[in-house]
């Protein structure tokens, strides 16, 4: 009886189990933000499938639009506030720490300047917009109004332009400033953007591409807009800003690598370690585990080397994995397209062993637009859901002959299980309000995708050993990213530094080390997210495998960390510790 009371009391008082309906009034307030904020960022909401705002592109970086911006986030912050937390159920309790704490970071975020660079050669609507602009992106080509909207959103991109111009030569006066191995990367973009030949242009994809539906003058009227649209606003805008940046800001770019040496850059690369995450980690903390990361994952990587008989230093079997013919099989991009297919036909076995949930969303794997391909990694895609647009593994080719043997592990954490898995499960969870369907951040998303990859062999993969030692050396690039961002942005490290590290610990050419730093350069942060996010992940795995014992297994686990979509980690803590005492008090 004694027991019996104690199990009774232990369900009524244990948040797991005193579940309320949902807020009614707090859906309403999240459903109202929604709307609200893809008034505010309309091309968020294109991309996301909400395509009423498909024609404006207001220019989102300027001090009047971060006023703006931060009065929104006030008043919802306000807004969020006015509910009793205590009073909420558990899915509510997330959504309002989730909302509460993205409209505090974004507050905090418009403090720091950071729109005295408004792009860079990895991120911003200069490359953003020729993705659109192809037909092969988010924005619809299927009606006329699409085609539309498409010309009057189009048109707007000699403001931005022009804005641009302007904040960056703000962030000269105010020394806020990017890197000059970023500057110079910036302007053969521009550059490339410019055909003479409309016909070539990126932008005249569209046309290229009419549904059969359209008559014969809407064609024709269209087919001229775009050729005065190419030659009369998005010509003159990237060679306007290729001269600039060329121009002004090359020879204001600054020498050194990190942002730690920009006024007050201290403090900004804290939020951005914060942002990116989702954890009040300091950077010697980050720096040291990225160091003993890397001692334990080369010590893995000599294990391989000795199995496969290979006679030389591990820094010559990097050479080696890399330019021996063996691993170089392809002749054409359908081939190294055909080699993913082979791979996910090897997972898809599998699946049911490690996830009861799965996206019902469908999934293809594609070839990288040509324009963007040489600067892009391989990357995954979101569907909608709704069913017009599948989840797409995009795989930049530029020459197949050069391409290393597809790897297991890139598809498992671009594809699946890892963001194709993690984005739709999220995306299609009715229960959740919008902006979390839609919302992520980068220490679970990208945390779940490199977890993924410590599955491979219970997925069928890495039977190979060169495989295995891919998918070694893509873990291993995760954890040099914690020693050389920190060694960048807040220890002084130099680009050539962070490059020489990075190549003495994973097989990796200097051109594609150069372009890995340079991002990190670009984006201070994020490179941090992986790893973190990873081994929080596998942390709460160990931990709740060893509470609940014979009650644990992996399905339950994944099924548990991927239904409820993104979130903090210290919010998915919470949730994860609530759903282990749930599965505890089962088994008395």
């Amino acid at each position: 009886m004694k027991y019996l009371l104690l199990a009774f009391t232990f369900f009524c008082i244990h948040p797991a189990f005193c579940q309320t309906a949902d807020n009614k009034a707090l859906a309403a307030f999240f459903k109202e933000y929604t709307e609200d904020n893809y008034k505010l960022q309309p091309m968020m909401a294109t991309s996301n499938g909400d395509y009423r705002y498909n024609d404006l592109m207001p220019v989102t970086f300027t001090d009047t639009y971060n006023g703006k911006t931060k009065q929104f986030n006030l008043t919802y912050l306000n807004g969020i506030k006015q509910f009793d937390r205590n009073a909420l159920n558990e899915n509510d309790k997330i959504s309002y720490d989730i909302f509460k704490r993205n409209m505090e970071m974004a507050i905090e975020g418009l403090t720091y300047k950071l729109n005295r660079i408004p792009f860079n050669q990895f991120v911003g609507l200069h490359l953003s917009i020729a993705q659109l602009g192809s037909g092969t992106g988010a924005q619809p080509f299927k009606t006329v109004k699409d085609y539309d909207d498409w010309l009057s959103r189009a048109k707007k991109f000699a403001e931005w332009c022009d804005s641009a111009i302007s904040y960056f030569k703000k962030g000269i006066a105010e020394n806020i400033v990017l890197p000059k191995a970023l500057v110079i990367k910036m302007i053969p973009q521009l550059e490339a953007l410019q055909k003479d030949d409309v016909t070539k242009s990126v932008f005249f994809g569209p046309v290229n591409k009419f549904p059969a539906s359209f008559t014969e003058a809407d064609k024709v009227r269209l087919t001229e807009a775009f050729k005065k649209l190419i030659t009369e606003y998005i010509n003159p805008s990237y060679n306007k800003l290729a001269i600039f940046i060329k121009d002004e800001y090359l020879p204001k770019a600054r020498a050194t690598s990190g942002i730690g040496s920009l006024p007050g850059g201290d403090r900004m690369y804290d939020y951005a370690i914060r942002s990116f995450t989702t954890t009040n980690k300091k950077p010697d903390e980050l720096f040291n585990t990225g160091l003993l990361e890397v001692k334990r994952i080369r010590a893995e990587m000599e294990k391989v080397r000795v199995q496969v008989k290979f006679n030389g230093t591990l820094d010559s079997f990097f050479i080696y994995t890399k330019s021996d013919p063996k691993f170089l099989p392809y002749k054409t991009p359908e081939e190294v397209l055909a080699a993913y297919r082979a791979i996910q036909g090897k997972i898809e076995p599998h699946l049911n062993d490690l996830f009861t949930l799965r996206p019902k969303t469908a999934f293809e794997i594609r070839q990288t637009e040509a324009f963007r391909a040489a600067s892009a990694a391989a990357q995954y895609y979101s569907g909608l859901t709704d069913g017009t647009r599948p989840g797409i593994f995009y795989v930049p080719i530029v020459d197949a002959t050069k391409y290393t043997t597809a790897k297991e592990n890139l598809f498992i954490h671009e594809a699946i299980p890892g963001h194709h898995f993690q984005i739709m499960i999220q995306k299609e969870n009715k229960s959740l309000p919008k902006f979390r369907q839609d919302g992520g951040n980068s220490a679970y998303a990208e945390g779940w995708g490199l977890y993924c990859e410590s599955l491979g062999k219970m997925l069928g993969c890495y039977t190979d050993p060169y495989q295995y030692f891919y998918a070694l050396g893509d873990e291993m690039h995760r954890a040099i990213r914690l020693v050389v961002d920190v060694g960048m942005h807040s220890k002084g490290w130099t680009r050539e530094q962070a490059i020489t590290y990075m190549r003495k610990n994973e097989p990796i050419t200097e051109q594609s080390a150069t372009a890995e730093i340079e991002r990190y350069m670009a984006n201070p942060g994020q490179a941090l997210s992986y790893k973190v996010g990873e081994l929080k992940i596998k942390e709460l795995r160990d931990k709740y495998a060893k509470q609940l014992g014979a009650k644990f297994t992996l399905s339950a686990y994944h099924d548990e960390l991927l239904k409820d979509g993104a979130m903090p980690l210290s919010v998915l803590e919470t949730k994860m510790d609530a759903w282990a005492a749930k599965a505890l008090f089962r088994s008395f």
